[in-house]
């Protein structure tokens, strides 16, 4: 199971930091994960991942501006956001890797940027 929290209603600029806990699997850490998002009337997009080594890697559009990384203790995948336009206006989801692809997802949570 993957839970984002940490979403809600922001100006432009910073962000609280957006988390995503998971249970369920073992062995969790060995995986790698991923941020999402999702916006209005927009395909689904990949924002930034990290792998079992915490290698990360961005998206071009969000290189600069976000930061992701996990603590393997507490099985939590963070993503923090920095210098927000109203375009990251989207739900944001966490995802979990399993052979090779993004097979386990978590219900989303929104980030509103006015």
């Amino acid at each position: 199971q993957l839970v984002e929290s940490g979403g809600g209603l922001g100006q432009p600029g910073g962000f609280p930091r957006l988390s995503c806990a998971v249970s369920g699997f073992t062995y969790s850490s060995r995986y790698a994960m991923a941020w999402f998002r999702l916006a209005l009337g927009k395909e689904r997009e990949g924002v930034a991942a990290i792998d079992a080594d915490g290698i990360t890697t961005y998206a071009p559009s969000m290189k600069g501006r976000v930061t992701v990384s996990k603590d393997n203790a507490k099985n939590t995948l963070y993503l923090e956001l920095n210098s927000l336009k109203s375009e990251d206006t989207a739900m944001y989801f966490c995802a979990r890797a399993e052979v090779g692809a993004y097979r386990y997802w978590g219900q989303g949570t929104q980030v509103t940027v006015s």
